[in-house]
Protein backbone atom coordinates (compact mmCIF):
# COMPACT_ATOMS: atom_id res chain seq x y z
CA UNK A 1 0.00 0.00 0.00
CA UNK A 2 1.19 3.51 -0.85
CA UNK A 3 -0.62 6.86 -1.09
CA UNK A 4 -0.09 10.62 -0.91
CA UNK A 5 -2.56 12.76 1.05
CA UNK A 6 -2.88 16.36 2.29
CA UNK A 7 -1.72 16.58 5.92
CA UNK A 8 -4.84 18.58 6.90
CA UNK A 9 -7.13 15.87 5.49
CA UNK A 10 -5.45 13.08 7.41
CA UNK A 11 -5.20 15.21 10.54
CA UNK A 12 -8.98 15.81 10.43
CA UNK A 13 -9.64 12.05 10.34
CA UNK A 14 -7.17 11.32 13.13
CA UNK A 15 -8.56 14.13 15.31
CA UNK A 16 -12.01 12.55 15.04
CA UNK A 17 -10.51 9.23 16.10
CA UNK A 18 -8.88 10.54 19.29
CA UNK A 19 -12.09 10.47 21.33
CA UNK A 20 -12.93 6.94 20.27
CA UNK A 21 -9.75 4.86 20.31
CA UNK A 22 -8.98 3.10 23.57
CA UNK A 23 -5.70 4.36 25.06
CA UNK A 24 -5.50 1.64 27.73
CA UNK A 25 -7.26 -1.09 25.82
CA UNK A 26 -6.91 -4.73 26.76
CA UNK A 27 -6.93 -5.27 22.98
CA UNK A 28 -4.00 -3.20 21.59
CA UNK A 29 -5.63 -3.09 18.14
CA UNK A 30 -8.38 -0.83 19.59
CA UNK A 31 -5.85 1.98 20.07
CA UNK A 32 -5.19 1.85 16.32
CA UNK A 33 -6.96 3.24 13.29
CA UNK A 34 -7.55 1.21 10.15
CA UNK A 35 -6.33 3.04 7.04
CA UNK A 36 -7.68 1.65 3.79
CA UNK A 37 -6.51 2.95 0.39
CA UNK A 38 -8.49 2.26 -2.79
CA UNK A 39 -8.65 3.88 -6.22
CA UNK A 40 -11.43 6.14 -4.89
CA UNK A 41 -9.35 7.54 -2.02
CA UNK A 42 -8.57 6.72 1.59
CA UNK A 43 -10.86 5.78 4.48
CA UNK A 44 -9.84 6.00 8.14
CA UNK A 45 -11.73 3.88 10.69
CA UNK A 46 -11.70 4.10 14.49
CA UNK A 47 -13.67 1.56 16.56
CA UNK A 48 -13.75 0.74 20.28
CA UNK A 49 -16.36 -2.06 19.91
CA UNK A 50 -19.12 0.38 20.95
CA UNK A 51 -18.57 3.39 18.67
CA UNK A 52 -17.13 3.38 15.18
CA UNK A 53 -16.35 6.25 12.79
CA UNK A 54 -15.44 5.86 9.12
CA UNK A 55 -14.32 8.99 7.28
CA UNK A 56 -13.52 9.29 3.57
CA UNK A 57 -10.72 11.47 2.19
CA UNK A 58 -9.32 12.28 -1.27
CA UNK A 59 -5.82 10.96 -1.88
CA UNK A 60 -3.46 9.97 -4.67
CA UNK A 61 -3.29 6.20 -4.30
CA UNK A 62 -0.28 4.60 -5.98
CA UNK A 63 -0.87 1.13 -4.55
CA UNK A 64 -4.16 0.05 -2.87
CA UNK A 65 -4.04 -1.74 0.46
CA UNK A 66 -4.65 -1.34 4.18
CA UNK A 67 -2.80 -1.11 7.49
CA UNK A 68 -3.49 -0.26 11.12
CA UNK A 69 -1.29 2.04 13.21
CA UNK A 70 -1.50 3.85 16.54
CA UNK A 71 -4.05 6.66 16.23
CA UNK A 72 -2.23 8.88 18.73
CA UNK A 73 1.26 8.33 17.30
CA UNK A 74 0.15 9.02 13.74
CA UNK A 75 -1.85 12.09 14.84
CA UNK A 76 1.17 13.50 16.69
CA UNK A 77 3.42 12.95 13.66
CA UNK A 78 0.99 14.49 11.17
CA UNK A 79 0.50 17.53 13.45
CA UNK A 80 4.18 18.49 13.14
CA UNK A 81 5.07 17.63 9.55
CA UNK A 82 7.14 20.23 7.64
CA UNK A 83 5.17 19.98 4.37
CA UNK A 84 1.49 20.30 3.41
CA UNK A 85 1.32 16.69 2.22
CA UNK A 86 2.74 13.31 3.15
CA UNK A 87 3.24 9.86 1.73
CA UNK A 88 2.41 6.68 3.65
CA UNK A 89 3.81 3.36 2.48
CA UNK A 90 3.24 -0.06 4.01
CA UNK A 91 6.41 -2.15 4.29
CA UNK A 92 7.32 -5.61 5.58
CA UNK A 93 5.88 -6.80 8.92
CA UNK A 94 3.09 -4.18 8.83
CA UNK A 95 5.42 -1.22 9.35
CA UNK A 96 4.31 2.18 8.00
CA UNK A 97 6.81 4.55 6.42
CA UNK A 98 5.77 8.21 6.55
CA UNK A 99 7.57 10.80 4.44
CA UNK A 100 7.02 14.56 4.26
CA UNK A 101 9.77 16.69 2.76
CA UNK A 102 13.00 15.71 4.53
CA UNK A 103 11.13 14.18 7.51
CA UNK A 104 10.92 10.41 7.56
CA UNK A 105 9.31 8.08 10.08
CA UNK A 106 8.93 4.35 10.35
CA UNK A 107 6.29 3.21 12.86
CA UNK A 108 5.02 -0.16 14.04
CA UNK A 109 1.68 -1.32 12.73
CA UNK A 110 -0.51 -4.39 13.12
CA UNK A 111 -2.15 -6.73 10.63
CA UNK A 112 -5.32 -5.11 9.26
CA UNK A 113 -7.06 -8.49 9.45
CA UNK A 114 -6.99 -8.17 13.26
CA UNK A 115 -9.04 -4.96 13.23
CA UNK A 116 -12.61 -5.70 14.41
CA UNK A 117 -15.44 -5.44 11.90
CA UNK A 118 -17.99 -2.67 12.42
CA UNK A 119 -21.62 -3.83 12.74
CA UNK A 120 -23.48 -3.73 9.44
CA UNK A 121 -26.44 -1.38 9.59
CA UNK A 122 -28.06 -1.64 6.18
CA UNK A 123 -31.37 -2.30 7.93
CA UNK A 124 -31.31 1.02 9.84
CA UNK A 125 -33.81 3.28 8.02
CA UNK A 126 -32.20 6.69 7.78
CA UNK A 127 -34.09 9.93 8.39
CA UNK A 128 -32.79 13.30 7.20
CA UNK A 129 -32.47 15.63 10.18
CA UNK A 130 -31.43 19.30 10.56
CA UNK A 131 -27.99 19.25 12.17
CA UNK A 132 -28.51 22.56 13.96
CA UNK A 133 -31.65 21.29 15.73
CA UNK A 134 -30.00 18.00 16.71
CA UNK A 135 -26.94 19.85 18.01
CA UNK A 136 -29.13 22.18 20.08
CA UNK A 137 -30.98 19.21 21.60
CA UNK A 138 -27.71 17.57 22.63
CA UNK A 139 -26.43 20.79 24.23
CA UNK A 140 -29.71 21.29 26.11
CA UNK A 141 -29.67 17.80 27.67
CA UNK A 142 -26.16 16.33 27.84
CA UNK A 143 -25.14 18.20 31.02
CA UNK A 144 -27.73 16.23 33.02
CA UNK A 145 -26.44 12.75 32.05
CA UNK A 146 -25.47 10.64 35.06
CA UNK A 147 -21.81 9.65 35.55
CA UNK A 148 -22.72 6.93 38.06
CA UNK A 149 -21.78 3.72 36.24
CA UNK A 150 -23.94 1.65 38.61
CA UNK A 151 -27.02 3.38 37.16
CA UNK A 152 -26.13 2.57 33.56
CA UNK A 153 -29.66 3.31 32.31
CA UNK A 154 -29.03 6.98 33.13
CA UNK A 155 -25.60 7.05 31.43
CA UNK A 156 -27.11 8.42 28.24
CA UNK A 157 -29.90 10.49 26.70
CA UNK A 158 -33.37 9.11 26.05
CA UNK A 159 -34.36 9.70 22.41
CA UNK A 160 -38.13 9.49 22.02
CA UNK A 161 -40.10 10.12 18.81
CA UNK A 162 -43.33 12.06 19.36
CA UNK A 163 -46.29 12.80 17.10
CA UNK A 164 -45.97 14.98 14.02
CA UNK A 165 -42.26 14.48 13.36
CA UNK A 166 -41.25 15.82 16.75
CA UNK A 167 -38.53 14.22 18.88
CA UNK A 168 -37.98 14.52 22.61
CA UNK A 169 -34.59 14.07 24.28
CA UNK A 170 -34.34 13.60 28.06
CA UNK A 171 -31.42 13.17 30.47
CA UNK A 172 -31.36 12.87 34.25
CA UNK A 173 -28.92 11.96 37.00
CA UNK A 174 -31.52 11.81 39.75
CA UNK A 175 -30.74 15.33 40.99
CA UNK A 176 -31.76 17.26 37.88
CA UNK A 177 -33.51 16.54 34.61
CA UNK A 178 -33.25 18.18 31.20
CA UNK A 179 -35.86 17.72 28.48
CA UNK A 180 -36.14 19.29 25.05
CA UNK A 181 -38.64 18.67 22.26
CA UNK A 182 -38.02 19.81 18.71
CA UNK A 183 -39.30 19.16 15.20
CA UNK A 184 -36.78 17.00 13.33
CA UNK A 185 -39.14 16.79 10.30
CA UNK A 186 -38.78 13.02 9.78
CA UNK A 187 -40.60 9.99 11.19
CA UNK A 188 -38.40 7.56 13.13
CA UNK A 189 -39.69 3.99 13.02
CA UNK A 190 -39.31 3.28 16.72
CA UNK A 191 -41.89 1.59 18.94
CA UNK A 192 -40.66 3.55 21.96
CA UNK A 193 -37.54 5.47 22.73
CA UNK A 194 -33.87 4.46 22.72
CA UNK A 195 -31.00 5.42 25.03
CA UNK A 196 -27.97 6.96 23.30
CA UNK A 197 -24.84 6.45 25.46
CA UNK A 198 -22.90 9.43 26.82
CA UNK A 199 -19.68 8.77 24.91
CA UNK A 200 -21.51 8.25 21.62
CA UNK A 201 -23.56 11.38 22.17
CA UNK A 202 -20.46 13.54 22.76
CA UNK A 203 -18.78 12.12 19.64
CA UNK A 204 -21.95 12.90 17.69
CA UNK A 205 -21.85 16.45 19.09
CA UNK A 206 -18.24 16.85 17.92
CA UNK A 207 -19.16 15.75 14.41
CA UNK A 208 -22.14 18.13 14.31
CA UNK A 209 -19.99 20.99 15.64
CA UNK A 210 -17.70 20.64 12.60
CA UNK A 211 -20.46 21.77 10.22
CA UNK A 212 -23.92 22.11 11.82
CA UNK A 213 -25.50 23.11 8.48
CA UNK A 214 -24.30 19.96 6.68
CA UNK A 215 -26.89 17.46 5.47
CA UNK A 216 -27.29 14.77 8.15
CA UNK A 217 -29.07 11.45 8.44
CA UNK A 218 -29.89 9.47 11.56
CA UNK A 219 -31.32 5.97 11.91
CA UNK A 220 -31.79 3.18 14.42
CA UNK A 221 -31.59 -0.60 14.16
CA UNK A 222 -32.26 -3.12 16.94
CA UNK A 223 -29.50 -2.12 19.32
CA UNK A 224 -27.50 0.52 17.49
CA UNK A 225 -27.71 3.98 15.95
CA UNK A 226 -26.30 5.12 12.62
CA UNK A 227 -25.36 8.72 11.78
CA UNK A 228 -24.24 9.87 8.34
CA UNK A 229 -23.13 13.09 6.74
CA UNK A 230 -21.17 13.58 3.49
CA UNK A 231 -17.88 11.69 3.67
CA UNK A 232 -18.48 10.28 7.14
CA UNK A 233 -20.54 7.68 8.97
CA UNK A 234 -20.73 6.73 12.65
CA UNK A 235 -22.31 3.69 14.27
CA UNK A 236 -22.80 3.22 18.02
CA UNK A 237 -24.31 0.62 20.30
CA UNK A 238 -27.31 1.80 22.30
CA UNK A 239 -27.84 1.26 26.03
CA UNK A 240 -30.08 -1.74 26.56
CA UNK A 241 -32.74 -1.07 29.18
CA UNK A 242 -35.87 0.85 30.14
CA UNK A 243 -35.50 4.57 30.77
CA UNK A 244 -37.45 5.69 33.88
CA UNK A 245 -40.83 7.42 33.59
CA UNK A 246 -39.43 10.95 33.41
CA UNK A 247 -42.83 12.63 33.05
CA UNK A 248 -43.66 11.87 36.69
CA UNK A 249 -40.72 14.06 37.75
CA UNK A 250 -41.81 17.18 35.83
CA UNK A 251 -44.20 19.25 37.99
CA UNK A 252 -47.32 20.75 36.46
CA UNK A 253 -47.23 24.46 35.76
CA UNK A 254 -47.03 26.46 38.99
CA UNK A 255 -48.60 29.80 39.92
CA UNK A 256 -45.35 30.74 41.62
CA UNK A 257 -43.26 31.85 38.67
CA UNK A 258 -40.54 34.45 38.51
CA UNK A 259 -38.93 36.04 35.47
CA UNK A 260 -35.28 36.97 35.76
CA UNK A 261 -32.46 38.09 33.47
CA UNK A 262 -30.55 34.93 32.61
CA UNK A 263 -27.04 36.44 32.57
CA UNK A 264 -27.48 38.31 35.85
CA UNK A 265 -28.97 35.26 37.54
CA UNK A 266 -26.06 33.07 36.36
CA UNK A 267 -23.42 35.58 37.48
CA UNK A 268 -25.06 36.10 40.88
CA UNK A 269 -25.17 32.34 41.49
CA UNK A 270 -21.51 32.09 40.53
CA UNK A 271 -20.55 34.89 42.94
CA UNK A 272 -22.54 33.61 45.90
CA UNK A 273 -21.52 29.97 45.38
CA UNK A 274 -17.92 31.01 46.15
CA UNK A 275 -18.88 30.84 49.84
CA UNK A 276 -21.02 27.72 49.63
CA UNK A 277 -19.89 24.27 50.68
CA UNK A 278 -17.42 22.74 48.21
CA UNK A 279 -19.38 19.49 47.95
CA UNK A 280 -23.00 20.65 47.90
CA UNK A 281 -22.67 24.11 46.25
CA UNK A 282 -25.77 24.94 48.28
CA UNK A 283 -27.36 28.36 47.98
CA UNK A 284 -30.64 29.68 49.33
CA UNK A 285 -33.16 31.51 47.13
CA UNK A 286 -35.49 33.81 49.08
CA UNK A 287 -38.39 35.35 47.19
CA UNK A 288 -40.52 38.36 48.01
CA UNK A 289 -42.43 40.70 45.70
CA UNK A 290 -40.20 41.50 42.69
CA UNK A 291 -37.06 40.57 44.63
CA UNK A 292 -34.83 37.48 44.64
CA UNK A 293 -32.19 37.23 47.35
CA UNK A 294 -29.44 34.60 46.88
CA UNK A 295 -27.46 33.66 49.99
CA UNK A 296 -24.78 31.17 51.02
CA UNK A 297 -23.45 30.35 54.45
CA UNK A 298 -20.35 28.32 55.20
CA UNK A 299 -19.06 28.08 58.79
CA UNK A 300 -15.48 27.71 57.52
CA UNK A 301 -15.58 30.62 55.05
CA UNK A 302 -18.33 33.06 55.96
CA UNK A 303 -21.51 34.20 54.25
CA UNK A 304 -22.60 36.02 51.09
CA UNK A 305 -25.77 37.52 49.66
CA UNK A 306 -26.90 39.22 46.47
CA UNK A 307 -30.24 40.77 45.47
CA UNK A 308 -31.77 40.66 42.00
CA UNK A 309 -34.79 42.49 40.65
CA UNK A 310 -37.27 39.97 39.24
CA UNK A 311 -40.87 39.87 38.09
CA UNK A 312 -42.62 37.94 40.87
CA UNK A 313 -45.88 38.22 42.81
CA UNK A 314 -46.35 34.77 44.33
CA UNK A 315 -45.83 35.32 48.04
CA UNK A 316 -42.72 34.84 50.20
CA UNK A 317 -40.78 31.61 49.75
CA UNK A 318 -37.32 30.29 50.64
CA UNK A 319 -35.85 27.21 48.95
CA UNK A 320 -32.35 25.73 48.64
CA UNK A 321 -30.65 24.49 45.46
CA UNK A 322 -27.29 23.28 44.23
CA UNK A 323 -25.98 26.43 42.52
CA UNK A 324 -23.96 24.46 39.98
CA UNK A 325 -27.06 22.60 38.81
CA UNK A 326 -28.87 25.89 38.19
CA UNK A 327 -25.83 27.39 36.44
CA UNK A 328 -25.56 24.34 34.17
CA UNK A 329 -29.13 24.91 33.05
CA UNK A 330 -28.69 28.66 32.52
CA UNK A 331 -25.46 28.20 30.55
CA UNK A 332 -27.15 26.14 27.80
CA UNK A 333 -30.09 28.52 27.36
CA UNK A 334 -30.02 31.37 24.84
CA UNK A 335 -32.88 33.66 25.89
CA UNK A 336 -32.30 36.96 27.69
CA UNK A 337 -34.90 36.08 30.32
CA UNK A 338 -35.72 32.77 31.98
CA UNK A 339 -38.73 31.60 33.94
CA UNK A 340 -38.27 29.76 37.23
CA UNK A 341 -41.33 27.95 38.57
CA UNK A 342 -41.46 26.95 42.24
CA UNK A 343 -43.97 25.10 44.38
CA UNK A 344 -42.81 25.14 48.00
CA UNK A 345 -39.52 24.59 49.82
CA UNK A 346 -39.74 20.84 49.15
CA UNK A 347 -40.70 21.03 45.46
CA UNK A 348 -38.38 20.93 42.44
CA UNK A 349 -37.60 24.10 40.52
CA UNK A 350 -38.55 24.19 36.85
CA UNK A 351 -36.49 26.38 34.50
CA UNK A 352 -37.52 27.22 30.94
CA UNK A 353 -37.74 30.06 28.44
CA UNK A 354 -40.75 32.29 29.20
CA UNK A 355 -43.88 30.71 27.72
CA UNK A 356 -41.97 27.72 26.30
CA UNK A 357 -42.05 24.44 28.21
CA UNK A 358 -40.83 22.46 25.17
CA UNK A 359 -37.33 22.89 26.59
CA UNK A 360 -37.50 22.38 30.34
CA UNK A 361 -35.04 21.60 33.13
CA UNK A 362 -36.00 20.34 36.58
CA UNK A 363 -33.71 20.78 39.59
CA UNK A 364 -34.39 19.02 42.88
CA UNK A 365 -34.37 21.20 46.03
CA UNK A 366 -31.89 20.91 48.93
CA UNK A 367 -32.11 21.44 52.65
CA UNK A 368 -29.98 24.45 53.45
Amino acid sequence: MEFRIAADELKKALFRAQGIVERKATMPILSNVLVNATKGGVTVTAFDLDIGIVSEHPAEVMKPGSLTVSAKTLFDIVSFLPEASLTIKKTANNYAEITSGAAHYKIVGMAPEEFPKLPKEENAPLVQVPGTALLEMIKRTSFAISHDETRYILNGVFFEPREGGKVRMVATDGHRLAMVERDLTGEFKLKGGVIIPRKGLFELKRLLDEAPEAECQLGFAENSALFKKPGLSMVMRLIDGQFPDYQRVIPKESDRQLLVNRGRFHDALKRIALLSSDKSNAVKLSLSENLLRITANNPDLGEAKDDLEVAYRGGSLTVGFNARYLMDVLSVMDTDEVALELGDEHSPGVVHAPGDRASTSVVMPMRV
